[in-house]
């Protein structure tokens, strides 16, 4: 049953080569990692600019990072971009002014930060931010985020191209009337979907946290992958033999982009406050990719369980319905 498992490798090599399947993912590895290296690491990365009105003059310590303003209204604007915050020491009770930033947790944590570099005239801010300075928890975030939706669109969009195309081709009408093992004919392709995912995760990791840092963290970072590659490839696999074209798939994918994935985005790079965002499924694939690039704690068993259960799932009726499909075809 298995003997033309090795002929289906070759096969699916192929159609990725001449796809250039592996050109694009080494291009997205640059692309990525140029704009980590050259542009997003250069950002001006000061945290909650400070704002003073002080028109009698009674703070004499202040910090560099501290800027005078010489009217309230001049304050005002300068907070208006709800990230700065404005100290106002014009009244006999100091005040903090700033607009919500529509997260609780961090209006407080600017509010705090604006009174003590006022009141203590820090010379600087904090560089190092629990094992990592300021460069590298911003490397290991953004590394973390555009690996995930990376996976998480050439997972689905990849392995469902390569499968109109077959359809196109008729290969789905020839294995249709060949004793071909359903099962080998999708793992085939899972494989190179994976491997190719593995080294995408590899390269990108090791190119923008480092080696030494990258390579600590490589187990558990592809772990997470592994997870995530194998549940988008099996979606897009399930989504392209139901839907008849490549046209109705596309329009299948931006709507799961609009209303599955940028809650996610949302969700971790904002810090907006949603309740109900721990029942979004993907959102712990996301978290489970950010505490790997961290090296935070493991998820629990239960979390692993659930995802080989839904990868099994997957598997299953990909096989049912390709079976099914493969039966109008022949």
């Amino acid at each position: 049953m298995w003997r033309g498992f090795s002929y289906l490798l070759k096969k699916d090599f192929k159609m990725m080569l001449s796809s250039k399947f592996f050109l694009l993912a080494l291009c997205s590895v640059v692309l990525y990692s140029c704009y980590i290296n050259y542009v997003y690491v250069n950002l001006d990365q000061d945290i909650y600019p400070v704002y003073l009105y002080d028109p009698n003059n009674t703070q004499h310590i202040v910090s560099e990072y501290v800027t005078k303003v010489d009217t309230r209204a001049a304050l005002e604007e300068a907070c208006a971009d709800e990230y700065s915050v404005g100290v106002d020491f014009s009244t006999v009770t100091p005040e903090v002014y700033m607009l919500s930033s529509g997260t609780e947790t961090t209006d407080y944590l600017r509010g705090i930060y604006a009174e003590k570099i006022v009141s203590s005239g820090v010379e600087d801010q904090a560089e190092i931010i629990g094992t990592n300075d300021k460069e590298l928890k911003n490397r290991r975030e953004i590394t973390a985020e555009f690996l995930f939706f990376e996976l998480s669109a050439v997972g689905f969009l990849g392995l469902a191209a390569m499968l109109f195309k077959e359809k196109q081709m008729g290969v789905i009408r020839v294995h249709g009337v060949l004793p071909v093992c359903k099962s080998a004919f999708i793992l085939s392709k899972l494989c190179w979907i994976l491997l190719s995912d593995v080294l995408f995760t590899i390269l990108l990791t090791l190119i923008n946290i480092g080696v030494e840092n990258g390579i600590s963290i490589l187990p558990a970072v592809l772990i997470q992958a592994g997870i995530l590659s194998l549940i988008m490839a099996l979606a897009g696999f399930l989504c392209a033999v139901c839907l008849p074209d490549f046209k109705q798939f596309s329009l299948f994918y931006l709507i799961i982009a609009i209303f599955i994935t940028t809650p996610v985005f949302l969700a971790g790079q904002t810090g907006i406050e949603w309740e109900w965002i721990v029942y979004h499924p993907m959102y712990h694939l996301f978290v489970g990719m950010k505490s790997a690039y961290f090296a935070a704690p493991a998820p629990a068993y239960p979390y692993y369980l659930i995802c080989t259960g839904v990868i099994v799932l997957l598997f299953l009726f990909a096989h049912r319905t390709l079976t099914n499909e493969m039966a109008k075809e022949g």
